[in-house]
């Protein structure tokens, strides 16, 4: 274990974290208990109310590490692109979330009984991680796609982030939820995270992108 105060919090956090987002791997967030949780770190778990008062508290933490990897990613494409066309940044991008299955979950399932049973300080800590994302999307936009006005940029980020909401419902699905749409008639049409999300990318970005820069083969 880490020496020093700080040390030791950051990697207990980081415990419990873990334990949370190994849990809900195979179960649902109503199902997940502290004492769940705390049956899998390493020490009691009474002690997770050092660190977390609610379950919520947990999991809006393990979103916000989702997010902070998500912008990891983002920016480790911007580094290893000057240019990308219109094709090729949507394929980048689609990629990038085909990695954050956990983060659609939590968006699309759990973001208001996260952030209403959280204390503000986690709360602000978790919207810096967001306004972050934003920043993150906004900067490939401006260097890939420098004649998008920001009123342009602004109106992507307003339709792209609402779609994310929607991803994981329309990728994932329970055995019955599956059954219920075989006896209601509806097509199991399979889709992955990467195939909703490029086209979508792509659709965006050639109303704003696709004729005025033909430099980048938009």
């Amino acid at each position: 274990m880490p020496k020093g105060s700080e040390a030791l919090t950051n990697a207990r956090k980081e415990e419990i974290i873990n334990a949370c987002a190994s849990l809900y791997e195979t179960m649902g967030f109503k199902e997940i208990t502290i004492r769940d949780i705390g049956e899998k770190t390493s020490f009691t778990r009474t002690s997770i109310y050092n660190y977390f008062q609610t379950k919520e508290e947990i999991f809006l933490a393990l979103l916000q590490r989702e997010h902070e990897a998500w912008i990891a990613d983002i920016e480790e494409m911007m580094r290893q692109n000057c240019r990308l066309s219109a094709e090729a940044f949507s394929d980048g991008l689609a990629r990038t979330l085909e990695k954050r299955g956990c983060l659609l979950k939590l968006m699309s399932m759990n973001l208001y009984d996260m952030e209403g049973n959280s204390r503000l300080e986690n709360l602000v800590a978790f919207k810096k991680a967001y306004a972050k994302t934003l920043q993150a999307i906004r900067c490939c936009l401006e260097t890939f796609f420098p004649a998008m006005t920001d009123s342009e940029i602004q109106e992507f980020l307003y339709a792209f982030f609402p779609f994310l909401f929607g991803v994981y419902p329309y990728t994932s699905h329970t055995k019955k939820q599956l059954e219920a749409m075989k006896l209601a008639e509806i097509p199991d049409t399979q889709c992955s995270i990467y195939a909703l999300t490029k086209p979508f990318l792509m659709k965006m970005l050639k109303a704003f992108a696709g004729k005025r820069n033909p430099e980048n083969g938009g």
